[in-house]
């Protein structure tokens, strides 16, 4: 038994530590790797393990860490905050996309109770697989972002009924099953508001006492510990663990060890997570496909298309910018890992035949497995759009109206931004260029004149005008963008001013290449304030001597990047100078201290 556990723990660690990294390389992302990988290690790949149910159910728990530390980042008022999206929009779009799918289903001539599990089961997503593609892309942040966390939130909460009425639909086999719904709700309720007060008054001080212990690896174990017996007490009452860990982490949200928790158990969730991707790819039972693999195919793809569809409307009304409509329904097309828990009640109800529900888990898991390569496609397609124009773009390059005496902004993001509102308040006229075209909405609603369109384009420069242009401010956050915009500006219009952003040294010696004379490093003036501010604000020191310390800081560190500058192409040569460059800066910094403690002490600033 234990010669096996090792055995297999090596066959999965190797079936990721391979196939990952090359789909990574590929462009294929992480999720679809280990999808792979897990198809390749299979019963119907190599079959290399054989253990497929196991390694599901251990590798749920994957599921139930993520949940665990999302849970540590949406404090009680936070969620509380959330409940509307949480309820309203999952609340609709399960009861969208259940109706839509019945519906199909219903017209196809399928059994009504069929058809009804059918669509309540295939209106959920998978929380993994959604997650991490948010994750992967850092999309959590956006308005897509946050309606798909909400929705996801409410499918495992809705998953709980759904399981629950699967068995009234079926064959009865015994009467008074009231009083044992109405039991496991008791159950489920005390088991919450004994979470609520544990949290509050039992782990908190458990925590506190295990960390001044100053036993790392103890509070590691507590971590774990904690998140395995939430899991397991939830599973009991007949919740989701996923869900019971989420409740967990949220009543932890505001505690002092939020941040060492997360920090434990973040490898643990990957890993786990990895490894519950690798058995959903081990899953799909390849049998049932070759069996009948029109039917599966047609299955996949009419679902998926309908479950897409209805998403995208979906999206409309929760006011996703028109941008993400696509990205947000591809993120929840999928099938879901609760999928397969209400099939499998539906056919020990026998609601659903075996050969049904068969057919069913392997369209949920090929759905999955089509969610990743359908993202990676959309990535492929507005990356294609965004640097072509016209014809087949998401949206020509708006008309540009002439302007004279400008100054032109290329990219208005959060640098752009403070240039730009700096500029004008000073009325200096001006045109803004931007690719991103919610972003170019949303800013004009505030009244600023913005124009889509990719600045490094030749005919929109010269639409922008930049022939009568009295400056340029260079703020696209693309290193390669920015130099191509500053190649385009010095071949065809090389008289014209460029005042640039560098968002590193290296792109800063590479603008100096191309002859640009102003430059600023995105963020060294403000850490320089930020310093300024910690010694007279928090430590108490002169405003005068402050000042005087930063503007020679600024003129020493300054000099040293132009005096490294023509050796930066030449690795050994340019260590060597940066090296020795650093030890003439502390000598003079010490040099200029000495003099500077010598004069007497000003209060002004």
């Amino acid at each position: 038994m234990e010669h096996n556990l090792l055995l297999n723990a090596c066959i999965y660690l190797a079936a990721a530590v391979i196939v990952v990294p090359l789909a990574k390389r590929l462009g294929l992302g992480a999720v679809l790797g280990y999808l792979l990988a897990g198809i390749l290690i299979g019963p119907f790949g190599f079959r290399l393990i054989a253990e497929v149910e196991d390694a599901l159910h251990f590798a749920e728990f994957g599921v139930v860490l993520l949940l665990f530390l999302i849970g540590l980042e949406l404090e009680p008022s936070r969620l509380w905050s959330l409940r509307r999206p949480i309820f309203g929009w999952g609340g609709a779009q399960v009861a969208l996309v259940a109706a839509g799918l019945c519906g199909a289903a219903l017209l196809a001539g399928i059994d009504w109770k069929v058809a009804l599990i059918g669509g309540l089961g295939l209106s959920l997503s998978s929380t993994a697989i959604a997650l991490a593609s948010l994750e992967e892309r850092n999309l959590m942040p956006t308005p897509a972002g946050q309606a798909g966390f909400s929705i996801l939130l409410f499918q495992d909460i809705a998953a709980i009924p759904m399981i629950a009425i699967v068995p009234l639909l079926g064959v009865p086999e015994s009467a008074g099953g009231g009083g044992n719904a109405w039991l496991a709700a008791i159950k489920v309720a005390a088991v919450l508001a004994g979470l609520v007060v544990a949290g509050r008054f039992l782990i908190r001080p458990l925590l506190r006492f295990i960390a001044k212990t100053d036993t790392r690896e103890i509070f590691t174990a507590f971590a774990l510990l904690l998140v395995i017996a939430i899991s397991l007490l939830m599973q009991w009452v007949g919740v989701s663990m996923a869900l019971g860990a989420f409740m967990a982490g949220v009543l932890l949200a505001d505690s002092e060890y939020r941040h060492a928790l997360e920090t434990d158990l973040e490898p643990f969730k990957g890993l786990l997570l990895g490894l519950f991707f690798i058995a959903v790819g081990m899953s799909v039972d390849f049998a049932v496909f070759l069996a009948r693999p029109a039917l599966v195919l047609g299955l996949v793809a009419g679902f998926f298309a309908i479950k897409a569809a209805l998403l995208t409307l979906l999206s409309r009304a929760l006011g996703i910018a028109r941008g993400q409509h696509l990205q947000f329904a591809l993120l929840l097309a999928q099938g879901g890992e609760f999928a397969f828990v209400v099939f499998g009640a539906a056919a020990t109800a026998r609601v659903f035949s075996p050969d049904t529900a068969s057919i069913l888990v392997v369209v949920v898991a090929l759905s999955m497995v089509v969610t990743p390569l359908a993202l990676m496609a959309h990535d492929r397609v507005g990356a294609w759009r965004q640097r072509h124009g016209g014809a087949g773009a998401r949206r020509p390059a708006d008309a540009i109206e002439p302007n004279r005496d400008h100054v032109i902004i290329a990219g208005f993001g959060r640098f752009g931004q403070i240039v730009g509102r700096f500029l004008h308040t000073s009325d200096v006229p001006l045109t803004v260029l931007d690719h991103d075209p919610d972003q170019v909405e949303v800013l004009r609603n505030f009244g600023f004149k913005v124009f889509y369109g990719d600045a490094t384009r030749a005919d929109l420069l010269r639409a922008a005008g930049a022939g009568h242009a009295r400056a340029l401010v260079v703020a696209i956050d693309d290193i390669e963008d920015s130099l191509a915009l500053v190649d385009a500006i010095r071949r065809d219009y090389p008289a014209l001013p460029i005042f640039a952003r560098a968002r590193n040294i290296t792109h800063y010696y590479q603008l100096m290449d191309r002859g640009v004379g102003v430059i600023e490093r995105e963020t060294f003036e403000s850490a320089l304030q930020l310093g300024r501010s910690v010694l007279v604000d928090g430590l108490g020191q002169s405003a005068y001597r402050t000042r005087q310390a930063a503007a020679r800081f600024r003129r020493y560190n300054t000099a040293n990047v132009h005096a490294v500058y023509p050796y930066y192409k030449d690795r050994a040569v340019y260590t060597s100078m940066a090296k020795r460059a650093r030890e003439e800066l502390e000598t003079m910094i010490a040099r200029d201290r000495r003099a500077v403690d010598e004069e007497p002490a000003h209060d002004w600033d």
